[in-house]
């Protein structure tokens, strides 16, 4: 996995025959566990749309505030979770996160109403905000700089692993009672057990947080230089764990703790900041969500019937678990604004295809789209395509960056700003797409916005994003 020998950027001989990859493997992997969960919670649901509107009496615009409502708590989840990862530590961050999913789980499925049921979807939407970026960013600051990319993608592989088992568990537990809204197991719905199946992962991420080290660069950041080279030297070798902790020291403002006014520089929000909120939000307006979030609603509105739909969704998470191993193997050796570029591209492609398919669609009588074989095809095809692209490049490659892209001195408060922007993008989205549907512009309107942002990313890419690849962390400009 690793040569016998590497040089760091500033040009210092380390021997990386002393690294032990297996442990930081092992604690990448752990870390993303947040991911699987973030997806779980996210994806969750997609199956429960209409036990929620039968439970609670809810309409379009209700039904959409309550699958979006989570993002609301993700929105501040992911604000407070990058100034909080500064003063208390990346580690304690995720740990409480990992307690609040259980919650979450057990809450969403006892909740008796919508104001209930919304109350612990915030606080699952807490913990799913903080794991979005203190795990990439916990990533990030253990891994080399050579490997980081890879590593670093494990996140989005586990984001939707984590949304195909939510859609798998879905099927499964709607099939194995007839529907999602008819009873299950000791007189509970359904669509109740598809939340409480994540108290599972949830209880797995907590108990093994537990054995992963804290981040050298917040130690370092918190004056604990010793425990900061304890644990560098366990994963790297005692030359290399010297060197890299002087470098992280000489990387951070000794005269105050990091803060949100580190941001602003000669009287302006540094440029680095406005490319990480551009690169937050474009990846929600792209309009992934509204595939994973609604999926089976959306293929139901075109003519599919509701397991059809079900395992439509499970297709499309399987599709994308392959489409980021492109990127694992891909980022560390192209890079990541050349990913960005195809994927911008592809989607831009692919979601007009969607558009125009749905538009040359009749309705029934119920005002269902009827879509013909060939159009069906073509909707299925590139919107599978879609999907393919977006988790080949924006989908995990904003992760990576958003989680390297910033110093060292502002990379909390920096993650808590882009983290804000793009949970407040992904709520927009995801309560709109509903009254988008039922409103005269319907999916062929819907898609078509997202293909016109899909489209505006291309030179947003061009013009503003650098590469990151190879750069040390504490080489990051801002």
């Amino acid at each position: 996995m690793h040569s016998s020998s590497s040089t760091n950027e500033v040009g210092i001989s380390l021997d990386a025959s002393e690294r032990n990859m297996t442990s930081i493997v092992i604690i990448s992997i752990i870390a993303t566990i947040g991911g699987f969960l973030f997806g779980f919670d996210s994806g969750v649901i997609n199956g429960t749309v209409e036990g929620l509107q039968l439970a609670f009496h809810s309409e379009s615009a209700g039904t959409g505030f309550n699958v979006a409502s989570i993002l609301l708590g993700c929105a501040v989840g992911a604000f407070f979770a990058g100034s909080w990862a500064d003063t208390y530590g990346r580690r304690g961050i995720l740990i409480l996160a990992a307690a609040l999913f259980v919650l979450s789980a057990w809450g969403a499925g006892i909740a008796s109403s919508s104001a209930e049921f919304v109350i612990y979807r915030l606080i699952g939407g807490l913990a799913i905000g903080a794991a979005s970026i203190i795990c990439p960013a916990y990533i990030s600051e253990l891994v080399p700089a050579e490997y980081r990319g890879k590593l670093s993608s494990i996140q989005q592989i586990a984001i939707i692993t984590g949304l195909t088992a939510a859609a798998l568990s879905n099927y499964f537990l709607a099939t194995a009672a007839g529907s999602a809204t008819n009873p299950l197991w000791l007189g509970y719905t359904s669509w109740r057990w598809m939340f409480w199946v994540g108290a599972i992962p949830g209880a797995v991420f907590l108990l093994t947080l537990l054995t992963i080290p804290e981040s050298p660069r917040f130690l370092v950041a918190s004056g604990k230089k010793d425990k900061a080279l304890a644990v560098l030297t366990k994963l790297y070798g005692a030359k290399a764990a010297a060197k890299t902790v002087d470098d992280i020291y000489a990387s951070i403002s000794h005269d105050h703790k990091p803060r949100f006014a580190d941001l602003i520089a000669k009287g302006r929000v540094r440029p680095i900041v406005w490319v990480g909120i551009g690169l937050a939000v474009l990846q929600q307006f792209v309009g992934i969500n509204v595939v994973f979030y609604y999926g089976s609603v959306l293929w139901r509105a075109a003519g599919f019937s509701e397991s059809d739909s079900l395992a439509i969704s499970v297709v499309s998470g399987a599709v994308s678990i392959g489409a980021c191993f492109i990127t694992f193997f891909l980022v560390d050796k192209i890079g990541r604004k050349p990913l960005l570029l195809i994927g911008s591209v592809g989607m831009t492609v692919t979601l007009a295809l969607v558009a125009f398919a749905f538009a040359g669609a009749p309705l029934d009588a119920k005002g269902a789209l009827m879509l013909s074989g060939t159009m069906g095809i073509t909707a299925l095809v590139a919107a599978n395509l879609y999907v393919i692209f977006f988790n080949m490049s924006w989908g995990p490659v904003v992760w990576i960056m958003l989680g390297e892209m910033f110093p060292n001195q502002i990379r909390g408060t920096g993650l808590a700003i882009a983290g804000l922007a793009q949970w407040a993008a992904n709520f927009l989205i995801t309560w709109t797409f509903p009254m988008l549907l039922a409103s005269a512009l319907g999916l062929v309107g819907a898609y078509s916005i997202y293909a016109a942002c899909s489209l505006f990313s291309v030179f947003f890419v061009i013009w503003w994003v650098k590469e990151t690849k190879g750069v040390e962390l504490e080489n990051m400009e801002g």
